[in-house]
């Protein structure tokens, strides 16, 4: 079943090359309007899921589906079809001393393949990104969403029959592991894996899979607060990079402080245990100076001595760390060996400071006086995003449109014969 599902995934992709860019941003629109049609069909089955997990859980958060996250989806996906199309965009021309031309040309992938777990947001917007990139979509999604999956891969699907396309442009695989190894193995008939997740699953889709992987990598985030940041923007930084979506991998993990800002720092973490929600205060594992500074400043309950384990580590909790460095110099060794190599950023007035931080600084987005949250494909202006890449092959940071396409030579003569 799986390599007719594969098989027919692969005939459907040459259907995109026939349409053009009109066609498929009226598919897009039209899936936007179904969306917002059918939100209550939506909630309710996002309620069967949420009846499974556990409220504590962090994937909760991700797994929630209501009125108003539906109406961004929709708006998501139709902000992708107002964007320009990545694909026939002529990258480069040359002309040979012969004549010969040779231009390279932007095109699709043909049929990608998007592993993911408890993100039902995720199933439309990878479909809508890779449609409008020309490419099939097989989607993995975890257990943990399986009712809301299929009621909005149900829905795609109404609206590819309402326009005369195949159904098989957006295939649901099952919630299996034999599903999963197949996908992985298929070699000649899926093109680009792409994992996004835990990093026990993107590590599992790298190690074992035939098919090329684009990471889109675990969030390990830390800001640094220099000696010469600014009080008030480092603690609505921190405060936002931290508490606006714990769940997300652009979350902010780890504050490193200058050994003399620590005066500074009860001010700066303030606002992290005053949601008047206890369960969203944020508990703090600070170093030895770190914790003398904020000793009697922040509620004892929430402060806590940090081990070796507290660094490196992708919280999606509400729960930070704090390492105290005496310099730049300690503050670029600490990032550059705990990294994750997502987003990092940098608090600070002095600019060579910001310059020579986000020079040295390996990551695939690095920050100047701005919070790690702003990492997502939506604010870059990219429209929805596939995820956000950690590799350095292909595609690096939030991938869109443009980063889901591959490319060729054509190649145009009148009769050249090579020597």
């Amino acid at each position: 079943m799986i390599e007719q599902q594969l098989e027919q995934a692969r005939l459907a992709s040459l259907s995109l090359l026939e349409l053009d860019e009109k066609q498929i941003n009226d598919v897009l629109r039209k899936l936007a309007d179904a969306l917002e049609a059918n939100t209550e069909a939506i909630i309710a089955a996002n309620a069967k899921d949420l009846s499974r997990m556990d409220q504590s859980d962090y994937r909760y958060d991700r797994l929630l589906l209501n009125a108003g996250r539906i109406a961004g989806i929709a708006s998501d996906t139709r902000n992708v079809a107002s964007l320009p199309s990545p694909l026939h965009i002529q990258l480069s021309e040359v002309v040979r001393p012969n004549g010969m031309v040779i231009r390279k040309v932007s095109v699709p992938f043909g049929v990608i393949g998007v592993i993911y777990e408890a993100r039902p947001n995720v199933t439309i917007d990878v479909f809508s990104l890779c449609f409008k990139a020309g490419s099939a979509v097989l989607l993995k999604g975890g257990k943990e969403a399986a009712d809301s999956n299929i009621c909005e891969v149900e829905i795609i699907h109404q609206v590819l029959r309402e326009a005369g396309l195949p159904e098989a442009l957006c295939t649901l695989l099952p919630n299996d592991h034999a599903a999963t190894a197949e996908l992985l193995n298929a070699v000649g008939k899926v093109d680009l894996i792409i994992p996004r997740g835990s990093r026990r699953l993107i590590d599992f889709v790298r190690d074992t899979a035939k098919v090329p992987v684009i990471e889109t990598g675990a969030g390990v985030c830390h800001t640094y607060i220099d000696k010469d940041a600014d009080t008030r923007k480092a603690a609505d930084i921190v405060n936002n990079g931290k508490t606006r979506r714990i769940s997300v991998c652009n979350a902010l993990d780890c504050v490193v402080v200058h050994r003399d800002k620590l005066e500074d720092l009860p001010f700066i973490c303030a606002p992290l245990c005053q949601n008047p929600e206890m369960a969203k205060q944020v508990i703090i594992y600070a170093d030895d100076l770190s914790y003398k500074a904020l000793e009697g400043h922040y509620p004892d309950a929430l402060l806590k001595h940090a081990l070796p384990e507290h660094y490196g580590y992708e919280f999606q909790a509400y729960k930070l760390s704090i390492k105290t460095v005496d310099n730049l110099d300690e503050a670029i060794r600490f990032v550059s060996e705990m990294t994750s190599r997502h987003s990092e950023s940098i608090v600070s007035e002095n600019q060579d400071a910001c310059d020579r931080y986000s020079r040295v600084i390996d990551a695939a987005c690095v920050y100047q006086n701005l919070p790690t949250s702003w990492t997502d494909g939506a604010q870059f202006g990219l429209g929805a995003e596939i995820g956000i890449s950690t590799q350095k092959l292909h595609a690096r940071g939030p991938m869109a449109l443009r980063e889901i396409t591959t490319y060729k030579y054509i190649i145009i003569g009148e009769g050249q014969t090579r020597p």
